[in-house]
């Protein structure tokens, strides 16, 4: 083992603190060093920096290093101070998520090795002396996980898990349905899991020239699986927000059971290519029925506050083909087949908030035909004016537009990148979002929860490409969700990346584009792209 290092710089934290004052001098965690407080953060603490640094870090009634929940003292949601002197360290935050976030600094400071499962270097182990004062921007401070396109091992979920609360992410948006993939184990419904949890091959790459892997892929959660990822997810302050996709988006649920499409004797398989399928539910009462009973069983699993329904990309070509359909949207008032979309929606909605949950669907959810309930929360990913007008017209929204957050997107104009889809989002293309236009007015500053990052999964094929997509963009997007505009400088950010955090990265195991572009072996020479 190697031996001590000095500490990183008290301002070299991602994202950026609201403040930080260095002071002179080191605290030393050593085998004496001891941790004391109220909250779930020392345990936290205890249990990862101590399993790196191979330091007992023993629980104590005064310990050297202590955390405190005190919101008379620090007054805003998630926010947190620390004080590290010479004598010790004293954290205090408004609830158990800042003290949580206060333990991740910690770790930060630390240096590289403390993101490590395991000592690789004998102590002490000096944090630098100096104050920070800390809280976040927005409270919804999300990333986007696509797993029906790809499946991920669940180690990998846990994994992410670590690695959005290391940058003080707090949601997780798990999209576990969609034509290519049916990604939930639902008591009763058996055929969705054994038929529409795995297809035949997949499209290779995008565009005309995309081609096929005639390899099958799938998998899915298991009841007890979702629940060690909620669990995992909450001790490190994260929501997981869970998505079934409905209407649209449903050619592995009508695969699995053909009753829910427009032609029950048309036996589909689960989607092989990308993009968006004609194919979508019908609109009988039976299966509103079904999908209640699949809601029923997600919220069963998931104690998140907010459901996703999805909404978006529906077409309605089907419907308006279907004389069945177009019976049913004349006995149900409407003025075109295509109003389906928002009929169907508005069931399920109603059905979520009926039990006490709220619904976020995607903005499409404004244009369906029948608008959602005000309590409703849109997603806005089309652009930033669908956000810009649903705030404005009332709802809580999110903001996460493809033009500047969709991290699948190509990262460079050079024909080495990747998978070249999408338009070309640089590390400095992603801090530079602001993801409320300064000139909006108050009403719409009011409804913006927040932001967050999309990662999609059809040209993503393993954990390795997950990684090179979000790593380190969404470190860049962390920042643009913590932290004001006014004090975010880009150099500075790129400066920290370089001096410190990409070494914490690398320890942690995380298979990052290195800023300088792809090494050799994550480029993917001969896989068409369709750049935007």
């Amino acid at each position: 083992m190697s031996t001590s290092t000095a500490p990183p710089p008290l301002d070299s934290v991602v994202p950026r603190p609201v403040r930080v004052l260095p002071a002179p001098g080191t605290f030393t965690l050593d085998r004496n060093t001891t941790v004391s407080g109220d909250t779930a953060a020392g345990e936290w603490l205890r249990r990862h920096v101590g399993a790196a640094t191979g330091l007992p870090l023993a629980e104590a009634e005064h310990g050297d290093v202590r955390f405190r929940i005190a919101p008379e003292k620090i007054a805003v949601p998630e926010g947190y101070r620390i004080e590290i002197t010479e004598r010790g360290v004293r954290a205090e935050a408004h609830d158990e998520s800042g003290a949580h976030y206060a333990a991740q600094t910690l770790r930060q400071l630390l240096g590289a090795d403390a993101w490590r499962d395991s000592p690789v270097r004998r102590g002490p182990w000096p944090l630098p002396c100096g104050e920070i004062e800390d809280h976040p921007r927005f409270s919804w401070r999300g990333c986007h996980l696509d797993l029906a396109r790809h499946f991920m091992p669940k180690r990998e979920v846990l994994r992410f898990v670590e690695l959005l609360a290391a940058h003080k992410l707090n949601v997780l948006h798990l999209h576990l349905t969609d034509d290519q993939g049916w990604r939930v184990e639902v008591p009763g419904l058996p055929r969705l899991t054994e038929i529409g949890a795995w297809r035949k091959g997949s499209q290779l790459g995008a565009g005309p020239h995309a081609g096929y892997v005639d390899r099958p892929h799938g998998g899915y959660y298991t009841e007890s699986d979702l629940t060690e990822i909620v669990a995992h997810a909450a001790e490190h302050r994260i929501t997981v927000v869970p998505e079934i996709d409905v209407p649209g988006h449903c050619q592995a649920a009508i695969a699995s059971y053909p009753e829910l499409g427009n032609d029950p004797r048309r036996k589909l398989e689960v989607w092989t290519g990308w993009g968006v399928s004609e194919h979508v539910l019908n609109a009988e009462e039976s299966t509103v029925e079904f999908f209640r009973r699949v809601f029923d069983h997600v919220m069963s699993v998931f104690p998140s506050p907010v459901i996703c329904v999805g909404g978006d990309e529906v077409p309605p070509h089907e419907w308006e083909r279907d004389p069945r359909s177009v019976r049913r949207s004349e006995a149900l008032g409407l003025s075109e087949p295509a109003r389906l979309h928002g009929w169907f929606l508005r069931r399920i909605i109603d059905h979520l908030h009926t039990n006490g949950r709220r619904a976020l669907s995607w903005d499409e959810a404004l244009d369906s035909g029948e608008r959602p309930p005000t309590g409703c929360i849109v997603a806005s990913w089309r652009d930033e004016a669908a956000g810009l007008r649903a705030a404005d017209a009332g709802y809580d929204t999110v903001m996460c537009p493809e033009q500047r957050v969709y991290l699948d997107h190509r990262q460079s104009d050079d024909p080495d990148e990747p998978v070249p889809v999408g338009f070309v989002r640089t590390l400095e293309d992603v801090y530079a979002y602001e993801p409320v236009p300064a000139e909006s007015p108050s009403s719409v500053f009011q409804h913006v929860l927040g932001t967050q990052a999309q990662v999609w999964t059809e040209h993503l094929d393993s954990p390795s490409r997950v990684d090179y997509a979000a790593f380190p963009r969404l470190c860049a997007f962390a920042e643009v969700a913590w932290s004001r505009s006014a004090v975010r400088d880009f150099s500075r950010f790129r400066a920290r990346l370089e001096s410190e955090h990409l070494d914490r990265l690398t320890a942690f195991g995380v298979e990052f584009r290195p800023l300088e572009g792809p090494m050799p072996w994550q480029k993917r020479p001969g896989v068409p792209g369709d750049p935007r």
